[in-house]
């Protein structure tokens, strides 16, 4: 089997499992998302080195308890805080140019907070004003994938100056703001015509949190790579690497989106 095809025949059993598993239940979400978590935090481990029969349990276990909690506010907020106090010292990574490595204690507190909890924390976002809502996860992902096909295309047919060369040589400013214009406006299209949200004004706000922070989720994920030494996080995926891999701008995004529901809760 080609590469290409054996490419495009995992990406669709991929694209099928994840759109399934959301829009058949709640529990179909959190079974997937529990089992890529998993997958993800043993890669992590080998990434970062760090113990994988500690860790596994440990997040199995925070999984479990964790994943149905989102109408307890206060563990809600504190969970999302925490995620988003471990994305920006993430952020502040990958804009440090001397710094590489990180202590033992830092890996084990970033595996917590970029790998456990946004898993965790994507059942609380498929979580509407009605209940559990599978098209709000699904509209996200589909912004990401909207994010990069046409960062990709404009940055291909239009991109000269690049927005991150140390860590994505690929990557520019032009190709990021046409991912950033078209996604707000697959923001709008989800929201008035597969959404039918009544609020417009959400929808672009999300589309652009998700075109940045997807953005900044797959730097950072390039970053830890290159320090690592490796190209792929894993080769679950033929021809699309790991669950970090194909995840690295969910996890990312995830808490953000949150926190922004967060704030709208407590402005209400």
């Amino acid at each position: 089997m080609n590469e290409t095809l054996k490419r495009a025949l995992s990406g669709a059993v991929y694209v099928a499992l994840l759109l399934g598993c959301i829009s058949y239940s709640r529990e179909g979400l959190a079974i997937l998302f529990g089992a890529f978590l998993v997958i993800g935090v043993y890669e992590f481990c080998k990434m970062c080195g760090l113990n994988f029969y500690i860790s596994i349990p440990i997040a199995a276990g925070s999984y479990y308890y964790l994943w149905n909690k989102n109408s307890d506010l206060n563990l809600n907020t504190a969970l999302t805080a925490i995620s988003i106090v471990t994305s920006i010292k993430l952020l502040l990574y990958l804009f440090n140019a001397n710094k590489t490595h990180f202590k033992i204690y830092t890996k084990y507190f970033l595996l917590f907070g970029y790998v456990i909890l946004p898993f965790i924390i994507a059942n609380y976002v498929a979580m509407g004003v009605k209940g559990y809502n599978p098209k709000i996860l699904i509209s996200i992902i589909i912004l990401i994938w909207a994010n990069d096909t046409f960062a990709y295309l404009v940055g291909k047919n239009f991109g000269k100056n690049k927005l991150f060369p140390s860590v994505s040589p690929k990557k520019t400013i032009e190709g990021f703001a046409g991912g950033l214009m078209f996604t707000i406006i697959g923001g709008a299209l989800l929201a008035n015509y597969y959404i039918m949200a009544s609020t417009l004004y959400i929808w672009i706000v999300i589309a652009a949190i998700v075109s940045i922070f997807s953005t900044l989720g797959d730097l950072i994920e390039s970053k830890l790579k290159r320090v690592a030494g490796i190209k792929d996080t894993g080769n679950i995926m033929p021809g699309h690497g790991g669950i970090l891999d194909r995840l690295d701008s969910i996890i990312f995004v995830i808490p953000f989106i949150n926190l922004f529901y967060l704030i709208l809760y407590y402005v209400s």
